[in-house]
């Protein structure tokens, strides 16, 4: 997928269908010269459906058609039949997408399965005909009632990545380059900040067939939580990712401060984001020899207190099969 394909925030306008009108009939035919009455029931209107795919990644699908509706039910006739149902119109949308209203900006749904079908906005009922209203002393009613019209909503759908594992880090950590070597996946990658514009998703095959889904987010700067950088724009795909991966590069000045810094960004955004599983994994490590990594195994270990560290390369292949190992341990415990 290219950077200009991965869209994850569209605003769309949805309309229901109208329900069809009941119908006023009188039975007629060869010697009934004066049937009772025999008008069927309008169709209900479309629904608009919500519908998860795990096929999708983007929403991509809603970059140039903003605006869906419904089919109309159909009116009631003669003989008590029924109008058909409005046509249907289903919104296939990736697995995390977020259904908010566009004017109150409150949660209407989430969809997080596959073949997950939610209904956002149901169409009118129909009308019924004026068979239904005939009583003893009014044995032929002509009237009949009118459909109910469908409605109209203006929504934000925004997508929040499913994936295994979220890499978290400033901006030039190595994120893509450790994406683009465990996986399939190909980041933009250079030596610059902010290569990375928009999230990142591959598969890392592990061991006896098995797989889980990484994802490379735009990094971390401080003061994200609060919208600087790219801000909000990551940080809502964290949310999703069960474990998360904290990428310092092994010339960074401080790293538990800065591992300090990033901790504090997601705690003020989502403070829940805390109570994921997470490891710091120092990249870039080829540039140290085993006696410096020995003593900065001493101070990570007490400045990190609990929380799981280890070495890579991603570059020079070093620590990767580890790192796999750690991770489906995480994963699965």
């Amino acid at each position: 997928m290219t950077e200009g394909n991965f869209v994850d925030y569209v605003k769309v306008q949805l309309e229901s269908g109208n329900g069809g009108k009941g119908s006023v009939h009188l039975h007629r035919e060869k010697f009934i010269t004066k049937g009772g009455p025999d008008g069927g029931d309008g169709g209900r209107g479309g629904h608009i459906i919500i519908r998860g795919s795990k096929d999708l990644w983007t929403l991509l699908n809603f970059k140039f058609k903003r605006k869906f509706a419904a089919g109309h039910g159909e009116h009631g006739a003669k003989s008590r039949s029924t109008g058909a149902d409005g046509e249907d119109v289903y919104l296939d949308v990736p697995l995390g997408t977020v259904i908010k209203d566009a004017e109150t900006e409150e949660v209407i749904m989430e969809i997080t399965e596959d073949g997950e079908e939610k209904i956002i906005l149901p169409g009118g009922l129909g009308g019924r005909g004026n068979w239904h209203f005939r009583t003893a002393t009014n044995q032929t009613p002509r009237y009949a009632q009118p459909g109910i019209p469908g409605q109209e909503l203006s929504v934000i759908l925004e997508l929040k990545l499913l994936a295994d594992v979220g890499l978290v880090g400033f901006p030039n950590a190595g994120k893509s380059t450790l994406l683009s070597v465990l996986t399939t996946a190909k980041p933009k990658i250079a030596d610059y900040e902010f290569t990375t514009l928009k999230p990142n998703l591959g598969i890392v095959k592990y061991r006896e067939f098995q797989s889980f889904v990484m994802a490379d987010i735009p990094g971390i700067i401080e003061g994200a939580a609060e919208g600087k950088g790219l801000g909000y724009y990551f940080l809502r795909h964290i949310e999703r990712n069960s474990t998360l991966l904290f990428l310092i590069p092994a010339d960074s000045k401080d790293i538990k401060n800065e591992y300090d810094i990033l901790l504090g960004e997601l705690r003020k955004f989502n403070p829940e984001m805390l109570d994921k599983e997470r490891m710091v994994v120092i990249s870039k490590s080829d540039m140290l020899d085993q006696e410096l990594k020995d003593e900065m195994s001493v101070v990570l270990k007490k400045e990190l207190h609990d929380v799981p560290f280890m070495f890579i390369s991603s570059v020079a292949q070093l620590g990767l099969t580890e790192l796999k190992d750690k991770l489906w341990k995480m994963l699965n415990d």
